[in-house]
C-alpha cells in the first residue's frame, strides 16, 4: 500500500523555525536527506519532495468555462503543506512508524494517508 506523509507548515512550526540557530537548521535539512537516504534503502520511498514557499502557489478555480488563477499566500490558510514523502508500506502502522522519523513531528504534526487503491474501482 502506498501512504502519502504530508510534511505541514502553520505558524507554530514557522516559529519554532525562527527559533533555530543556522547550525541547527542545516542539520535539520541533513536529518531529511537521511531520512530519504534510509528510506531508499529499505525499499520503501517512492518520491518524496519540499514544495516552494506558499506565496509561489497558485489557486486554481473553473466557474462556468471561466479559467481564475489567484496567486498566494492564501490569508484564509494558516496551515499549508511544505513536503511530502510517498512510501510504500504493508500497513498504516509501518507509515506511522515512518511518519515519526520526519524530523518536522519533533514539533509539528506529520500526517499520514492512504492513497487511494485505484484499482478497487479498476478492478
Amino acid at each position: 500500500m502506498k501512504f502519502l506523509i504530508m510534511v505541514l507548515s502553520n505558524p507554530t512550526s514557522l516559529a519554532h523555525w525562527e527559533t533555530l540557530s543556522e547550525e541547527q537548521r542545516q542539520r535539520f535539512g541533513q536529518a531529511h536527506f537521511a531520512l530519504t537516504d534510509a528510506l531508499l534503502d529499505s525499499g520503501h520511498l517512492v518520491t518524496s519532495e519540499a514544495l516552494a514557499p506558499v506565496e509561489e502557489a497558485r489557486r486554481i478555480t473553473t466557474r462556468d468555462g471561466a479559467v481564475t488563477a489567484t496567486d498566494g499566500p492564501f490569508a484564509e490558510i494558516k496551515e499549508h503543506l511544505a513536503g511530502f514523502y510517498l512510501v510504500e508500506c504493508a500497513d498504516m502502522d509501518e507509515a506511522v512508524s515512518i511518519a515519526a522519523r520526519v524530523p518536522d513531528a519533533a514539533f509539528n504534526d506529520v500526517e499520514v494517508r492512504p492513497v487511494f487503491d485505484r484499482s478497487v474501482i479498476d478492478g
